[in-house]
């Protein structure tokens, strides 16, 4: 059942014009020009509960925007909103209290107070009862380590401690929507797999729905099945990544490295691009050639001592779907 609903989502801006020179600076004294700018144009999609989904895009393509008015800061320019039942700008009071939100470079902390006394002001903002703040608290602790800066100020907490305490801050209310945006910024990878790990299991174990924004594919590619990838504020493709990795990613790289050789590899189907000493890194096409047959190829002349098949990331994939254009992606777009 859907859990958020959206229908021809429409968000402009209105954008001073500005004049060069003096003489321009005066007219707009006077007489202030704008332009429109269109951010989200005719935007639909629905979100079911307890789905995790990416909504991606390059800068400027209107994902902030877009999660600006589901969480009620902005109101649209046209279209339909509904959170778990609620027009978020109509009623942000109330929508707060479905959702839980995490600015990878803003905080819902007080800055200057120690990290505990935040959860308990926001216990009491959000009227969490003594038991399921103690309940949430224990597993939040035990889960993302928060017991060693607990006493901390937030001033003083590093990236990743700061990420982890606000991530737990969003959850405290017990929302049934989580909207992340940007969460592992700044992260090693460390830091990032715990924090990873982190929202797999309050999905899994809570059925919280979450929305993912993110420029690091590898979060999508790990934590999401599904993707809503947008672009020049218009949704270009809305479905499973698996569908754009498959339609995409035709392209495998096959890591071989075989025992001393002289001799140069050469093949029928695939070509070797990369070379280190008896390391050989081999691109090829697996609509047109599988790699059992490639490698079946190199036996014949070559001792095999390693190899590796590499499949294309997430990444690579939508920077050539910018590059190349949508057309190619017959899938049917989802409302």
């Amino acid at each position: 059942m859907p859990i958020i609903e959206v229908e021809h989502l429409m968000k402009d801006f209105k954008i001073a014009k500005r004049e060069t020179g003096f003489a321009g600076a005066l007219k707009s004294l006077v007489k202030r020009e704008f332009i429109t700018k269109e951010a989200v144009k005719d935007i639909s999609f629905t979100i079911n509960e307890g789905e995790m989904v990416g909504y991606i895009g390059p800068n400027g393509a209107g994902k902030s925007t877009t999660i600006k008015m589901l969480t009620g800061i902005l109101v649209p320019s046209g279209g339909h909103v509904r959170v778990n039942g609620i027009v978020p700008y109509e009623d942000r009071q109330e929508n707060a209290k479905n959702i839980g939100v995490v600015f990878g470079q803003r905080t819902q902390l007080w800055w200057d107070l120690p990290t505990i006394e935040s959860f308990e002001l926001l216990k009491e903002i959000y009227q969490v009862s003594n038991e399921r703040y103690k309940e949430n608290m224990a597993t939040f602790i035990d889960i993302l380590g928060l017991d060693e800066f607990l006493n901390t100020p937030v001033r003083q907490l590093s990236l990743g401690q700061r990420m982890r305490a606000d991530i737990a801050a969003s959850l405290l209310h017990d929302p049934p929507i989580l909207f992340l945006d940007e969460p592992t910024i700044g992260l090693d990878v460390v830091a990032k797999e715990r924090m990873r790990t982190f929202i797999k299991e309050i999905n899994k174990e809570r059925n919280i729905t979450v929305i993912l924004t993110t420029h690091d594919m590898e979060d999508i590619e790990q934590l999401c099945e599904r993707m809503v990838l947008i672009d020049h504020g218009q949704k270009v493709y809305d479905g499973e990544i698996s569908v754009v990795k498959n339609r995409f990613g035709k392209i495998r790289t096959l890591v071989v490295d075989l025992e001393e050789s002289k001799r140069t590899l050469q093949l029928m189907n695939g070509e070797v691009f990369k070379e280190e000493a008896n390391r050989y890194w081999i691109r090829f096409n697996r609509e047109e050639v599988s790699a059992s047959e490639i490698i079946n190829q190199i036996t014949k002349t070559h001792n095999i001592k390693d190899l590796t098949v590499e499949e294309p990331e997430i990444e690579s994939i939508i920077s050539r779907i910018y590059q190349e254009g949508f057309e190619e992606i017959s899938e049917p777009v989802r409302n």
